[in-house]
């Protein structure tokens, strides 16, 4: 598969894990969920949500080994946050 069909592919299931995140799971969530991580199963919006993302992910796959999973972390713009620290 070349680069641009695997991005293509990439954006798509992205695009359907927000889409099942949104109709499935943000409206269950509560203010004491922000920080979680939400694991979405991108075609049926089944979910998993815990303080770890690893325990998450892996309960998701315990009911759904064939899962096509979207990872969110709630109440932050994006899941992790990769780089450096600010230091001199």
């Amino acid at each position: 598969m070349a680069a641009t069909e695997q991005s293509e592919k990439l954006a798509e299931e992205a695009r359907r894990g927000q889409e099942a995140f949104d109709r499935h799971v943000r409206h269950k969530l509560r203010p004491e969920d922000d920080g979680k991580y939400v694991a979405v199963e991108i075609h049926s919006g089944d979910y998993e949500l815990d303080a770890d993302d690893y325990q998450a992910i892996e309960r998701l796959l315990a009911r759904l080994p064939e899962a096509r999973i979207f990872l969110l972390r709630v109440g932050y713009p994006t899941t992790y946050r990769l780089g450096f620290g600010g230091g001199a």
